[in-house]
């Protein structure tokens, strides 16, 4: 498949006759808008965390019913994202952008004029409908648009969508809830959804050539109940150690992979007739696949950091729903802010001398976690610790990002960044599964006189052996991207 450049859709100047390190005309516009929409779609994701207190008391709902709202958003964008792979090939960026934001933003305003659960979670599953589109949009328009040399620069903007904007999700959350009610949450969000909408409506340019191809639709089905099953599944167990989940989550969770497995198969088989609904030779590629691994062991220590730790500051130390979000705040502006500086350092210097010391820097921030959070502790150790975090994954988010996607073929970037965003999306809900789990055994083992100290403390103790696993997939990936870098370039710049 030949794909033609910004450039060529839009008349400029041909790509062959810019610089190495120059974006086409155009292009700022394009990715500036899909970053600001995947930021937005991002955001929402964690921004019900910090709510579900205040929904439960106005809704009269139980704790296991409000989970749903964050369960059921989860649950959609996992069904969503599989078939993006194929949808990126089969209709524009301009097409899916414009269909994705209206599904977000119709899903935002039913939420904000919810008066019952049954309509707010309704809202909820049409805007991540929408929300799952975003980010493989967004990455496989780099990919098309952005020079290689300059990938790096541009993925570390993303990096702020893809990491910060979780980060951020409880400290907005609790400023709007510290003076306005929950529905305000949604009336934030939605002049902003609906602006950049309207830019992408009046502005927005196609950046990649379609091709007609069948979809198919037992694929279709697969992935539903496989990676439906799976995050269902991951989101039960939580649930579960808290004796509170609908069924038993092996259930789902054997099913799930069950079905995984059936997917697999049948994705493997129609590749080579180039119709797999997500084309797994992305993984054929060896940078890819170690980028990946690490990436789902960050991923799973960050959402499940997410999770357990506004827990720990509100339910044993007694903080405020507001004073959590302000003490999670500086871990995401700081994210935010060397994100792109990181990116530049990539284009320098790759991956090795970033990754390393980041996934060390990772691994440190939850040991001390482990060995600090108790009873009597201190909210402000936990905030530093939680920006050391941040500083760590700034230096792991954009050159991972980068490093798994830039070797593929082109025909394999719209591939790339469905499986990328997947895998992500699972590893997430494994985190934050695995950790929950962790800290109910373990605040159940020591008695409730101690609170949920002893909990954090063993769910810290498993996050701080996932991120020393990273730190080895860290070593990995630097050795297969020195030796990708002193191959010959395959890829026409």
């Amino acid at each position: 498949m030949n794909t033609p450049t910004l450039d060529s859709l839009q008349g400029a100047t041909p790509k062959s006759k810019l610089p190495a390190t120059r974006l086409a005309p155009g292009t700022p516009l394009v990715l500036g808008v899909l970053v600001v929409s995947a930021f937005v779609v991002t955001l929402s994701e964690t921004i019900m965390n910090v709510a579900l207190a205040s929904l439960i008391v106005d809704l009269g709902i139980t704790a296991a019913t409000a989970q749903w709202l964050t369960t059921a958003y989860l649950l959609t964008i996992a069904i969503v994202i599989p078939i993006t792979g194929f949808l990126l090939q089969r209709f524009t960026v301009r097409q899916l952008f414009i269909t994705a934001m209206s599904l977000f933003t119709i899903g935002t305003l039913i939420a904000a004029l919810s008066p019952g659960f049954a309509m707010l979670l309704t809202g909820r599953i049409v805007q991540a409908s929408g929300a799952g589109v975003m980010m493989p949009l967004l990455m496989t328009a780099v990919l098309h648009t952005v020079p290689a040399r300059r990938r790096g620069t541009i993925m570390g903007t993303i990096s702020i969508v893809t990491a910060a904007a979780p980060a951020l999700g409880p400290p907005v959350s609790g400023a709007v809830l510290s003076v306005l009610d929950w529905p305000f949450l949604f009336w934030t969000v939605l002049p902003i959804a609906a602006a950049t909408l309207l830019i992408g409506i009046f502005r927005l340019r196609n950046v990649t050539q379609t091709r007609h191809i069948p979809i198919d639709v037992l694929s279709v089905i697969l992935s539903a109940l496989a990676f439906g099953g799976i995050v269902f599944g991951l989101a039960s167990i939580g649930e579960s150690a808290h004796g509170q989940a609908p069924i038993d989550p092996w259930v789902p969770l054997v099913t799930g992979t069950a079905f995984l497995l059936v997917f697999v198969l049948r994705q493997r088989r129609l590749a080579r007739h180039d119709l797999a609904l997500m084309d797994l030779r992305t993984f054929r590629t060896p940078q890819f696949t170690a980028a990946i691994i690490v990436t789902a062991l960050v991923a799973m220590t960050l959402f499940g950091t997410l999770t357990v730790l506004p827990l720990y500051l509100q339910n044993e130390l007694g903080v405020s729903p507001l004073a959590t979000g302000l003490l999670l705040l500086p871990g995401g502006l700081i994210l935010a802010v060397l994100s792109p500086v990181v990116g530049r350092l990539y284009d320098r210097l790759g991956p090795g001398p970033l990754v390393v010391p980041g996934a060390v820097l990772l691994a440190l921030s939850q040991v001390v976690f482990a060995l600090t959070l108790s009873q009597g502790g201190s909210p402000l150790l936990a905030m530093a610790m939680f920006t050391v975090m941040h500083i760590a994954l700034a230096f792991l988010f954009t050159p991972l990002m980068t490093s798994a996607l830039s070797p593929l073929p082109a025909a394999l970037y719209s591939h790339g960044s469905a499986t990328f965003s997947t895998v992500q999306q699972l590893a997430g809900a494994a985190g934050t599964a695995t950790l929950v789990t962790l800290m109910t055994i373990g605040s159940t083992r020591a008695g409730p006189e101690s609170g949920i100290a002893s909990g954090i403390q063993d769910a810290y103790i498993g996050a701080s052996v996932i991120a020393l696993i990273a730190v080895v997939g860290a070593a990995a990936l630097t050795l297969i991207a020195r030796r990708h870098r002193s191959a010959p370039s395959k890829e026409t710049e």
